[in-house]
């Protein structure tokens, strides 16, 4: 009876809380606990009724826990399910049937546990809850491990059911416990092994469960062997799709670091491709993604042989690309290539630019391949590895005219290269040399030519004799010759590298003949050749001043070295030196002070532009204007200025070219000015602009200069600024014709100046300037040319306001000369004379309140 009463109230309250009646289902299970009591108490010494007894309180226990589940009582669910599955003598005599519904009863409420932990696909603050999880499936395993799951499929498969719970609810507690990573891939192992072997292996709930043993591996930071081996695994069931393919690829993105194991990946899905007959475009998905990732590794040879093992995988099952993959690899392959190339990693740019000659890309004609080879060999060239640069050109077609260039480059560099040799050779003969130059000279080879000449220089020991020197300076000009012609050509205008080099090679060459010339014993028999040299190094600067662009540095070297030539032709002339080489050398040596500076100016404002894009709020960088480069410019400058001097004290040149020469110094004292304001220098400052008031000729404009430079410095201190705009002003009253507009902005920031030092000499100084103010507003209306409005309602109010300050300090005189120039101004402001009125007013009241002394 008790076992019927028992079992009744059991499906009674079941299905009352299944139904939603929580409370009642709770009150009828309360209940029966009497029954369960009074059922287990009895004593069944035959043990006919044992199993029905274990089975209706397993039933009663599992009922009463799901119903306190339900209703919210997690305690009493816990303490019901630890009855029930603590007691290993009841769990024997339930049935397969019985253990199977308590285990699903189990893993239920563990799974409901489980996704509490999940809202919106993002773990809860509540991950505790995963271990609770984890407890409920250890019960649910616990109740279903000791039965034989191979004849029953349903049972089966609640087990695999129960492991794949477990391993989530592991997975996602192993941030507190890291230890259940391990917990969680035994049990993905445990459930993969089950259905390896079954015909449903490649279903895709059994593919999410490898891709979860993957991601377990992963956060448990497995070596590669590992993620490989579970990478293999979700590629050998997978079947093709194009998004199935996609997951694989972008899971390999997250695993960037281990190089190899991703290189490897992908070959293992190529190769897998290829056996399994997937899609064409599968395998030029892949080739594309492995020829992707191989340009990041940071072996080369590596990178390389892996491309050649999967291309000879490619050409060994016959796997013929279309031509958009194969023009795609191409592509990539050349756009690696030449990263290489312009790196000046030549040997690497080669081996990339000959991977794109491989069969497999046969699909894209002769044409590719041999495009291919031209720009491994010209890599190789670069290398100046020229017997493998003309090996691989003999790979090309021998019809296409640019093979044959790249072959004639080859030879002329073989060329070059056997000169330089045959120089260093034991029995060398100077005529070697000659004969060579005359081959070149005859075919019109005038970058052999050059080399070989360069080649003949080096032969000559310089400090042997006289003639030794004689035959050095002749190579030297015919040297410059060739490399002005060259520059002249089309070639150096279109390659900025050619023209760069041959800029480089002249300056060599002409500080070369420098040296020569100063350490020539006796250096007139040398005074054709420098003359000639430095004609030619003069008018080539000249040319380059109209034909390059941002080049000045390289033009001012040239312009240095013409200089120099120059003072060692006037120095060992044989024959007076006309005047007219004193102005050529004032030229060059102005040039080239000139050219620097606007190179200097050019790199710092492309550089603080750079730094506003990178950060507009920041400070402009200065890192590359340092102090130093500041004092290197300001130096050369200054050694420009003092060689313009010289020539003027030693009166080299005639009267008719004065002018020019004091226009040049005006200029360089102006640069000066600049960058010793940079350096903080402001003794050379202020020394500089006391200079220009010796000359009359150009100095309102010097003057200019100076304070616009200044202006502009907001490190510039007060007394210098006052200094350079005093110095203008009297320049623009000495001159008599000057920009008022400018005039009145000097001359209000001077008097703002002086009023604000506020002394008594400061102020008779300001109402100086006011007075000069004044009659420059008088001088100008008769010509008609209006005082800026602005400055002159400027003037009124300074002179009306510091009246006022004067008359409040008991400033009486003072403040009578202001107010009188206030009134003054006012004859030339819109409504004056109500303003005269005012001002007389004012100053009357004002005047009686306060007693003259």
């Amino acid at each position: 009876a008790l076992l019927h009463i028992l079992q009744i109230a059991s499906k009674t309250g079941a299905t009352l809380s299944e139904l939603g009646h929580n409370d009642t289902a709770s009150g009828v299970l309360s209940c029966a606990a009497k029954y369960e009591e009074a059922l287990r108490n009895i004593d069944d010494t035959s043990g006919t009724n044992q199993q029905a007894r274990a089975c209706v309180t397993a039933v009663y226990l599992s009922t009463r826990m799901e119903a306190a589940w339900r209703e919210g009582n997690e305690g009493l669910a816990a303490f019901m399910a630890d009855k029930v599955t603590e007691n290993d003598g009841r769990l024997v005599l339930l049935s397969n049937h019985d253990r199977e519904t308590l285990a699903t009863k189990l893993l239920d409420i563990g799974k409901s546990l489980l996704r509490s932990c999940y809202q919106d696909n993002k773990l809860t603050p509540e991950e505790s809850k995963a271990n609770e999880a984890i407890r409920w499936m250890q019960k649910a395993f616990s109740v279903i491990e000791p039965l034989d799951c191979t004849a029953n499929a349903g049972l089966a498969e609640l087990k695999r059911s129960v492991l794949r719970s477990l391993a989530r609810g592991y997975f996602l507690s192993s941030s507190q416990d890291p230890e259940n990573l391990i917990r969680a891939e035994t049990a993905l192992e445990e459930v993969i092994a089950t259905i390896d072997s079954s015909v449903d292996n490649v279903s895709s709930e059994y593919q999410q469960l490898r891709w979860m043993k993957l991601a377990v591996i992963k956060r448990r930071k497995a070596g590669d062997t590992v993620l490989l081996q579970a990478l293999q695994a979700i590629i050998d069931n997978l079947t093709y799709s194009e998004s199935n393919l996609t997951d694989v690829l972008q899971e390999l993105r997250t695993l960037s670091q281990h190089h190899q194991l991703v290189t490897s990946t992908i070959q293992y899905c190529l190769h897998r491709a290829l056996q399994c007959s997937w899609s064409p475009d599968a395998v030029e998905r892949l080739l594309i993604s492995l020829i992707f990732h191989c340009s990041k590794d940071d072996k080369h040879d590596r990178a390389i042989q892996d491309l050649h093992a999967s291309f000879k995988e490619l050409r060994d099952v016959e796997f013929e690309l279309l031509k958009a993959p194969a023009t795609a690899c191409i592509t990539l392959l050349w756009q690696y290539g030449d990263r290489h190339y312009h790196a000046g990693r030549w040997n690497e740019a080669a081996d990339w630019f000959t991977c794109g000659t491989h069969s497999i890309f046969t699909s894209l004609g002769p044409v590719s391949s041999s495009k291919c080879f031209r720009k491994a060999a010209l890599a190789h060239l670069k290398q100046k590895d020229y017997a493998h640069a003309g090996s691989i050109i003999r790979r090309c077609p021998d019809t296409e005219a640019t093979t044959q260039y790249v072959k004639f480059l080859i030879a002329v560099y073989q060329a070059i290269n056997t000169i330089r040799n045959m120089v260093h050779a034991v029995n060398f003969d100077r005529k070697m040399i000659l004969l060579a130059c005359r081959l070149a000279h005859d075919l019109d080879m005038k970058n052999l030519l050059l080399n070989v000449l360069k080649a003949l220089l080096e032969t000559l020991n310089l400090r042997e004799n006289v003639g030794n020197s004689t035959e050095a300076m002749t190579l030297v000009r015919c040297i410059i010759r060739l490399i002005v012609k060259l520059l002249g050509e089309p070639a150096a205008d279109l390659c900025v590298f050619v023209a760069n080099r041959l800029v480089a090679a002249l300056l060599h060459h002409l500080n070369i003949a420098v040296t020569i010339a100063e350490s020539c014993e006796q250096p007139a028999m040398l005074s054709r050749d420098v003359s000639w040299l430095w004609r030619t190094a003069y008018n080539c600067a000249i040319q380059a001043c109209s034909d390059w662009e941002d080049r000045e540095d390289q033009i001012s070297d040239i312009f240095d070295a013409a200089r120099r030539l120059l003072e060692l032709y006037t120095l060992h002339a044989t024959v007076d030196v006309d005047q007219a080489i004193y102005i050529y050398l004032v030229n060059a040596s102005f040039a080239s002070a000139s050219g620097r500076v606007m190179s200097f100016r050019r790199l710092r404002s492309q550089t603080e532009s750079i730094d506003v894009r990178q950060d507009p709020l920041s400070k402009p960088s200065t890192d590359l204007f340092q102090s130093g480069k500041y004092r290197d410019l300001f130096n050369n400058i200054n050694q420009s200025l003092q060689r313009i001097s010289k020539v003027l004290r030693e009166e080299k040149v005639s009267q008719e070219d004065l002018p020019r020469l004091e226009s040049s110094l005006q200029i360089l004292r102006v640069f000066i000015v600049e960058a010793a304001s940079h350096l903080s220098d402001w003794t050379t400052v202020l020394a500089t602009i006391e200079e220009p008031s010796r000359s009359d000729r150009d100095s309102l404009e010097t003057y200019e200069a100076f304070a616009d430079a200044l202006w502009e410095d907001k490190n510039c201190p007060i007394h210098v600024l006052f200094t350079a705009l005093e110095a203008t002003l009297h320049a623009c009253l000495a001159r008599g014709h000057f920009s008022l507009e400018k005039f009145a902005r000097w001359l209000r920031a001077m008097c703002i100046i002086l009023l604000t030092r506020a002394t008594g000499g400061d102020r008779s100084k300001a109402i100086g300037y006011v007075d000069q103010a004044i009659a420059c507003i008088l001088a100008h209306l008769l010509i008609r040319k209006l005082y800026p409005l602005d400055e002159r309602q400027w003037l009124l109010s300074t002179a009306y306001n510091t009246g006022l300050e004067c008359l409040h300090a008991s400033m009486v005189d003072e403040a009578k000369r202001w107010f009188e120039c206030s009134t003054i101004i006012c004859r030339f402001v819109p409504d004056g004379r109500q303003r005269a009125e005012k001002i007389s007013t004012t100053y009357s009241d004002l005047l009686a309140r306060y007693p003259t002394r």
